[in-house]
């Protein structure tokens, strides 16, 4: 059996990051910390194409965004956000082929990252906002987002979870832009199990 990292409409990560970030990213002012206005500029355009792949459910768009992450990355190596959406989008790649190794390997290499962006947390990442956001957020949530898309052979949905609850919690959390406190209330409340949420 195939270890598909997607499953056929309605349930592939693009669809899942799409309600999820419904409204992330585009009411948010830009606070991009790197002095550099090409690095900032760069960074809008990978933004731009993640919300396509996911907002817009473009497949395209998943591989330019991958590719333009991946080089922000590299430039910046010590940027935990960039690492965590450098892990989402290689994750995602996972979609893009047919390939049982291909998506797995993809898959894997993903979580690498993102598993490496939440172990070097720190209080730096409190006080760095991307896109208004407090950085510790964004790179949980972007973990959060990944972790539930996935499926249930990857074991990856309690930490989810947890992450969302740790965002909510996070003191720093009402000091986020209204839209993204929305977006993870409402992921929260989606990934609910049914008996949960009726019983609400």
């Amino acid at each position: 059996m195939e270890p598909a990292v997607h499953r056929t409409s309605p349930a592939t990560p693009a669809t899942r990051w799409n309600r999820r970030q419904a409204m992330l990213g585009l009411g948010c002012a830009m606070a991009w910390p790197i002095a550099s206005w090409a690095d900032a500029s760069a960074e809008a355009r990978a933004h731009a194409l993640f919300l396509q792949a996911t907002q817009g459910q473009d497949r395209a768009a998943i591989e330019p965004a991958a590719a333009a992450y991946a080089e922000l990355w590299r430039q910046h190596p010590n940027d935990l956000v960039l690492m965590a959406y450098t892990g989402a989008t290689t994750a995602m790649l996972a979609t893009t082929t047919w390939l049982p190794w291909r998506k797995m390997r993809f898959a894997d290499d993903g979580l690498a990252l993102l598993d490496k962006a939440l172990a070097r947390l720190s209080p730096t990442q409190n006080t760095v906002a991307y896109r208004a956001t407090p950085a510790v957020l964004e790179i949980q949530f972007t973990a959060a987002n990944t972790f539930l898309a996935l499926p249930s052979l990857f074991n990856r949905r309690e930490r989810g979870l947890s992450l969302l609850s740790a965002i909510v919690a996070h003191p720093l959390f009402k000091t986020a832009p209204t839209a993204f406190q929305t977006t993870v209330q409402a992921a929260q409340r989606r990934a609910q199990p049914v008996s949960e949420a009726a019983s609400r």
